[in-house]
């Protein structure tokens, strides 16, 4: 029997399901005496309660259930008949006026939608590329240097300079009133390196051992402190200690405390210049995967389904929550988070899924057994144990599945990078790492 859809909107369909009373009436009977042999009731052995009993205690739940289970089926069926590909679950409404002996109901729901990808010939896409440079290696070098940099106490007729560690007592006040966070005893920071604001920082720098000053410091605008952004303080800092930083030479020691065995600072310097081109790697594919689905997203024409941007945006809503919880708002589960905050988002990786998942179709990018194993591979590559990274990631199918996702991207990006108009720009590392952060 052919079934007629109905096309409503867009996207939204109608189906009208027809179901025989009796084959219904017979389903809940079967139920409901599966049920009397196991049920227990006061009054009555297990397995003895009579009939007429059980149907009257349980007859519109077992009723439900299965006209519930009857319509999943036959709006299964109906669907698989007419070939339609659905997003998210049918509304489903029982209809008046049905013929004897039958029940009817309307099934709406929304269908995926037909993706048309315009000509990749003509997509322009930007294509990155960093090469790592010896400064680069020594910006690297100097970090290192400085996580692992002693300090020692300057002499009280030395002022204190970029880069020494001090130690304060400060108060501020705004319109004479102290507020909270403006206090500290014995407090700690590094001149010159963007621990404090910058007001507090020029204070600080040139005072010796023992001297104290006042100044204005205006809090931005966008300071996390809600109470005082935007407005002024005056301070009052006393300085008690101001400490010299020592930075370790780079030298066979460095290396070896930085667990290079053959313990040269050429070994440290390659060893630095891998990592470097690991990370630059892996951020240039990244900026390159990001213009080529921009360059994607632009070329396609196609509907949104409700439903299904509607899931996204309940699970991003779903995430906001768990992110409260985990640094520890109250009740973050019952958190009003409005959904148009994330619905640009959401359309997006929902019209990109799309696209994506067309293109891989038309075009055969899936990922291959190989492929994938190679990624994992390279994945395990930056690991002291890399045998036991590939066990982890090949224990748990979920874990395989987000590896697979990366390849199929990784994919589709070279396919539109061979397809489309490629304008090859240099960036230089700090460019590079400042557009990721």
């Amino acid at each position: 029997m052919a079934v007629t859809v109905e096309t409503l909107e867009k996207l939204e369909r109608k189906i009208t399901l027809a179901l025989p009373l009796n084959t219904i009436q017979s389903e809940v009977d079967s139920r409901l005496k599966r049920l009397a042999r196991t049920v227990k009731m006061d009054g009555f052995r297990p397995g003895k309660v009579p009939m007429n009993v059980v149907a009257q205690r349980y007859g519109y739940s077992v009723h439900y259930e299965v006209l519930n289970d009857k319509v999943g089926e036959a709006f299964a069926v109906a669907a698989n008949e007419a070939q339609l590909r659905v997003a998210g679950q049918p509304k489903i409404t029982e209809k008046e006026g049905a013929p004897e002996g039958q029940v009817t109901f309307d099934a709406v729901f929304e269908v995926f939608p037909e993706v048309k990808i315009g000509d990749l010939a003509t997509a322009e896409v930007e294509k990155v590329s960093t090469e790592v440079s010896e400064s680069a290696i020594d910006k690297t070098l100097d970090i290192l240097r400085k996580q692992r940099r002693t300090f020692a106490q300057r002499p009280a007729a030395e002022a204190a300079a970029d880069g020494d560690r001090v130690t304060v007592d400060f108060e501020g006040k705004i319109d004479g009133e102290p507020f909270e966070g403006g206090k500290a005893e014995g407090f700690q920071f590094l001149v010159g390196e963007g621990q404090m604001l910058k007001e507090f920082e020029d204070a600080v720098r040139g005072m010796k051992t023992g001297e104290s000053t006042t100044f204005p410091l205006a809090f931005p605008a966008d300071y996390h402190g809600k109470d005082v952004a935007g407005k002024t303080a005056d301070f009052l800092v006393t300085v008690h200690k101001i400490e010299v930083a020592n930075l370790p030479d780079v030298n066979a020691d460095l290396a070896k405390s930085l667990g290079i065995t053959e313990g040269t600072v050429e070994a440290l310097r390659a060893d630095i210049k891998k990592n470097l081109e690991r990370e630059v790697s892996a951020r240039v594919l990244g900026r390159n995967k990001q213009a080529v689905m921009d360059a994607l997203v632009a070329k396609a024409e196609l509907d949104l389904p409700k439903a299904t941007v509607q899931a996204e945006l309940d699970r991003m809503a779903e995430g906001a929550r768990a992110d409260l919880k985990a640094r520890g708002i109250k009740d973050a589960d019952k958190a009003p988070i409005p959904e148009e905050l994330f619905r640009p988002q959401a359309e997006r990786r929902v019209r990109l899924g799309l696209v994506v998942a067309e293109l891989v179709k038309a075009n055969n990018l899936q990922a291959t057994a190989d492929q994938i194993k190679a990624h994992i591979d390279e994945l395990a590559a930056s690991y002291e144990k890399p045998a036991d990274v590939v066990r982890w990631y090949n224990s748990d199918n979920r874990r395989l599945a987000e590896v697979e996702a990366v390849v199929i991207e990784n994919n589709v990006t070279n396919f539109v990078l061979a397809q489309a108009k490629v304008t090859e720009k240099a960036l230089s590392f700090d460019e590079l790492m400042g557009q990721s952060a």
